[in-house]
C-alpha cells in the first residue's frame, strides 16, 4: 500500500510542472529521531513540502526541476532557537537594568534599533542554519511587527509571547507603552488581565519572569507568597490555550510553575542539584527545559572585560553590538566601568559564575538522562550573547554538560518543534513536513561544529546560500577589523582584507604590500603591546571608502589617527593612515 502510494506521488510530481519542484540528491539524511544516518537519498520538494524520500538509485529526474547535489553532504532539518528576544539586541547598551549607560546612548535609540534590526536579525539566523525562533519575552510592538514576516522566504518562522508577567518590573522600563517587555502583576486579578490584554495581539505562549526574593524575604517564602499570582496567570492562559513558559532558576521556582501547570522552563536550575522527586515531577508533566547555559558568562565576561570571541563569531555576528561590548575600556565614567570590572572579576563573583554553571550543566545532564525533552535556546539579545552567532557556543556548553551529538542535534531540531506541539509539521526530514532544512558539508554527529559547515539552506521551500542572506558593507567590513584587532584575534583581523592589501601614510606613501606582511606587523603589535584598544570617535562613509577618526592606545601612548578604507570586491584593498 505504501510503495502504491509513493508511485501514484511520484507520477504527480513527475507530471505536474506546474508546481515548484526540487530535488536534493545523493545526500546523506540526519535522522534525528531514530538516531541514525541514512545514505544515498534524494529528497524531493513541491513547493514549501517535502513531498518524497527515494533512494537515489531508483529516482528518474525529470526536466525542469531544480537539482541541488548532495554528494558527500548531510542534510538536517532547520534548526530552532527556542529562546531569543528582539527587543534586546545582544550590546552593551540593551539592558539599562543591568548597567545604566543611557547617559552615553539613550535607551530609546536602542529601542528604534531593535525595530528596524528585526529583518536583518532574521535573515543571520537563516544565514546560520536557524529556521525557527521562539521569542520568550518580547513586547507589543513586536507582536505585531512579526506579522510583517510571516509569508517571507528569508525570514525564520517566528512564535512569540508578550511581555514578561512579573512581580518584579525594573524602574527603567517603565513608561514605554507598547515597547514595554514587562507587565507588573501585584494581584490575581494583574495576573489574569495580563493574560487577556495579550490576547488581542495573538500571542504564541504566555511568559512569567517568576523572581524571588526581591522583596525582602527568603527565596522560599517570597516564590509562595507569589505563588497564587502565578497560577492564575497559568490557569488563565491554559484556559485560552496557551501554553505557558516560566523564567525560574531556583529550584524552588521551577518546582512550583511545574507543579502548577507550566509547560515550559527557560532556564537551568542553577541554586543547587536536582533530586529524583523533581526529575519525575518534570516528566509526569511533560515539562520541557530550555537551559539557556551561556547567558549568565555573557554579562559577567563584559562587564569584566574578559571576552574572547572566535573567529566564527567575529565573521557572523552583527559586528556593531559586537563592538559595543568592547565599549567599557573607553567610556569615560572610570568609577561606574571600574565597580562593575571589580564586581565581575571579584574571586566571590568568579566562584558564583562557577558554581552556578557548574550546577547548572549536571542538572541538564539528569533531566536529559532522565528522558525530560531538552531544547536548544540562546537567550540571545541579552549583554554579550549575540543573536544567531551565539548558537553554537550555545551548542558547545550542552556537549561540555555529557550530552551526545545526537541529543544535541535532537535538542536544536525535533525538540523545539514539541515546544509547541509541531513536530508532526517541522523538526525532522520527513514526507509531509515543511521543507525548512540544512545542508551541510561536514557530519554534525562528528563534530558539532559543523553544523556552521552549510552549504545550502531551504527555508519554507526556496533554496538559498548563505552569503547571499546579508551582503557585506564596507561599513561591516571596517568594523569586523576593528572588533578583531581589540581583541587580538590576527586570523580575524586579517578576514576582511584582500590578499594583496596595499597600506599607506598618506597621500601617497606605500608602507607595504600583501596580507603576510600585515599578519607579521600585526601579529607583533598584539603580542608585544600592552594596553592596546583603539575607540572609534567617528565614521563617515563615501560609498566605497570608510573614514575612521579614531583614538588608538599603545600602552601608555595615545594617537589620534584617521584611517581611510577603500573597498573593491567586497574587501578592504587600500588603507591610508593619516597621523
Amino acid at each position: 500500500m505504501k510503495n502504491k502510494y509513493l508511485l501514484t506521488l511520484l507520477f504527480i510530481i513527475f507530471s505536474n510542472y506546474l508546481f515548484a519542484q526540487t530535488f536534493i540528491t545523493n545526500v546523506t539524511i540526519v535522522d534525528v529521531e531514530k538516531e541514525k544516518l541514512v545514505p544515498n537519498q534524494t529528497v524531493i520538494i513541491i513547493d514549501n513540502l517535502i513531498s518524497g524520500i527515494q533512494k537515489s538509485t531508483k529516482v528518474n529526474l525529470p526536466k525542469n526541476t531544480t537539482k541541488i547535489d548532495g554528494t558527500n553532504k548531510y542534510l538536517i532539518p532547520g534548526l530552532i532557537d527556542s529562546h531569543i528576544h528582539f527587543f534586546q539586541n545582544g550590546g552593551l547598551y540593551t539592558r539599562p537594568d543591568a548597567i545604566d549607560l543611557r547617559k552615553f546612548r539613550d535607551y530609546d535609540k536602542e529601542i528604534a534599533y531593535a525595530k528596524t534590526d528585526m529583518e536583518t536579525k532574521l535573515r543571520r539566523y537563516l544565514q546560520n542554519g536557524i529556521t525557527t525562533v521562539i521569542d520568550v519575552g518580547a513586547n507589543y510592538h513586536f507582536l505585531e511587527q512579526r506579522n510583517d514576516f510571516i509569508n517571507k522566504s528569508s525570514s525564520p518562522s517566528i512564535y512569540m509571547t508578550g511581555p514578561l508577567l512579573t512581580t518584579y518590573k525594573p524602574k527603567v522600563f517603565e513608561g514605554l507603552r507598547e515597547n514595554e517587555p514587562f507587565t507588573l502583576t501585584e494581584t490575581i486579578e494583574d495576573g489574569i488581565n495580563g493574560v487577556q490584554q495579550q490576547l488581542k495581539y495573538k500571542p504564541d505562549f504566555i511568559k512569567i519572569w517568576y523572581i524571588a526574593g526581591t522583596d525582602g524575604l527568603s527565596t522560599e517564602e517570597s516564590a509562595r507568597k507569589n505563588l497564587p499570582i502565578i497560577k492564575a496567570i497559568i490557569d488563565e492562559a491554559h484556559k485560552n490555550n496557551l501554553k505557558v513558559a516560566v523564567h525560574a532558576t531556583q529550584r524552588i521556582t521551577a518546582q512550583l510553575a511545574v507543579e502548577n501547570g507550566a509547560d515550559f522552563l527557560v532556564h537551568s536550575v542553577d541554586d543547587e542539584i536536582l533530586k529524583e522527586d523533581f526529575v519525575q515531577l518534570m516528566k509526569n508533566n511533560k515539562t520541557i527545559l530550555c537551559p539557556t547555559l551561556i547567558v549568565h558568562s555573557g554579562y559577567f565576561n563584559t562587564f569584566g572585560q574578559k571576552l574572547n570571541f572566535n573567529n566564527y563569531e567575529l565573521r557572523k555576528a552583527d559586528s556593531y553590538q559586537l563592538g559595543s561590548l568592547l565599549d567599557l575600556k573607553h567610556l569615560p565614567d572610570t568609577i561606574l566601568v571600574k565597580k562593575y570590572k571589580n564586581y565581575a572579576n571579584s574571586q566571590q563573583s568568579i566562584e558564583s559564575l562557577k558554581k552556578a554553571d557548574s550546577i547548572s550543566l549536571a542538572n541538564l545532564k539528569i533531566l536529559s538522562d532522565a528522558g525530560v525533552l531538552i531544547t536548544t535556546g540562546t537567550d540571545a539579545g541579552n549583554i554579550g550573547t549575540l543573536h544567531a552567532s551565539s548558537y553554537l557556543k550555545e551548542l558547545k556548553a550542552m556537549q561540555k554538560s555529557g550530552m551526545s551529538n545526537w541529543k544535541i542535534i535532537q535538542a536544536s531540531t525535533i525538540n523545539g518543534a514539541k515546544v509547541f506541539d509541531k513536530d508532526n509539521e517541522f523538526g525532522s526530514v520527513d514526507i509531509g513536513k515543511e521543507a525548512n532544512l540544512v545542508l551541510l558539508d561536514e557530519n554534525p554527529i562528528e563534530d558539532i561544529e559543523n553544523v556552521t559547515k552549510i552549504n545550502t539552506i531551504i527555508n519554507k521551500g526556496v533554496i538559498f546560500k548563505p552569503d547571499t542572506l546579508i551582503k557585506d558593507s564596507p561599513s561591516d567590513l571596517a568594523q569586523r577589523q576593528l572588533n578583531a584587532y581589540n581583541l587580538r584575534n590576527i586570523e580575524a583581523f586579517l578576514e576582511p582584507y584582500a590578499d594583496d592589501i596595499e597600506i599607506y601614510s598618506h597621500p601617497d606613501k606605500l608602507l607595504y604590500k600583501g596580507k603576510e606582511i600585515m599578519r607579521k606587523q600585526y601579529s607583533d603589535m598584539f603580542d608585544k603591546t600592552p594596553n592596546l584598544h583603539c575607540e572609534l570617535k567617528k565614521r563617515i562613509v563615501l560609498g566605497n571608502i570608510v573614514i575612521d577618526k579614531e583614538h588608538v592606545r599603545f600602552g601608555n601612548q595615545i594617537i589620534e589617527a584617521v584611517a581611510i578604507y577603500h573597498i573593491e570586491n567586497n574587501k578592504i584593498k587600500r588603507v591610508y593612515f593619516i597621523q
